[in-house]
């Protein structure tokens, strides 16, 4: 599994990859964590072109809900 990290959480999913590591997590899941940086995303590429990307790819998506509004946000109500 592939963890794509939404660019404003890069720290904290850092800090709990290292927690992971130190564990032995990663010994026993295949998880990898990559950044917008990494896969060529623009930091402020719209909710709707970054969850396409990451279903597309198989990626779970660690975000904070990146916009909260418009027809274009993560958020459903």
């Amino acid at each position: 599994m592939i963890v794509l990290v939404d660019h404003n959480l890069e720290g904290h999913a850092r800090r709990m990859w290292g927690v992971l590591v130190a564990e032995g997590w990663l010994d026993l899941l295949p998880l990898r964590m990559t950044t917008f940086q990494e896969e060529a995303l623009p930091a402020n590429a719209d909710d709707s072109v970054v969850w396409r990307y990451a279903q597309e790819h198989g990626m779970l998506l660690l975000t904070g809900n990146r916009n909260m509004d418009g027809e274009d946000s993560l958020e459903q109500t």
